[in-house]
């Protein structure tokens, strides 16, 4: 019998690279600000609901990604509404909502709906939905 092991040697980037994140969570949850940070992303962490949508809708071209922690502010169904308060040039910036109140994961087809993942969420599930989140992003990257 022989085995063959390829390797692919080319350098594959992490899934975020370069991309501006909000963080909308508690700033002590180092878990979860470890986890979106080591997909690549510029993390900048807010622990203030309305605070961290005002920076999106004040300039909503700045931010590549939102993720929300809405076990900390209220429940899913508390962030939803408030999330529908933004602009429509805010509800643009891909989105991630993570809840224990979910159900099922959520990966919508509309690019404008935010994607829900079930909290606490698993390295793998942030990671799919972070991909999905910014599946329109073309990388290109030197060999």
């Amino acid at each position: 019998m022989q085995m063959f092991r390829m390797e692919d040697t080319r350098q594959a980037s992490p899934v975020g690279w370069g991309v501006q994140a909000l963080l909308l969570a508690d700033p002590a949850d180092e878990a979860l600000a470890a986890g979106v940070a080591r997909f690549g992303v510029r993390l900048t962490v807010e622990g203030e609901l309305y605070a961290g949508l005002s920076a999106i809708a004040d300039d909503p071209a700045e931010w590549g990604l939102l993720v929300m922690d809405c076990d900390r502010f209220g429940g899913l169904s508390t962030v939803q509404h408030a999330l529908a308060l933004l602009g429509e040039e805010a509800r643009r910036v891909p989105t991630i909502l993570i809840s224990s109140g979910c159900a099922a994961q959520e990966f919508p087809e509309d690019r404008r709906a935010p994607i829900r993942l079930r909290g606490p969420v698993s390295l793998l599930a942030l990671r799919v939905g972070i991909e999905h989140a910014l599946r329109d992003r073309l990388v290109w990257r030197a060999a």
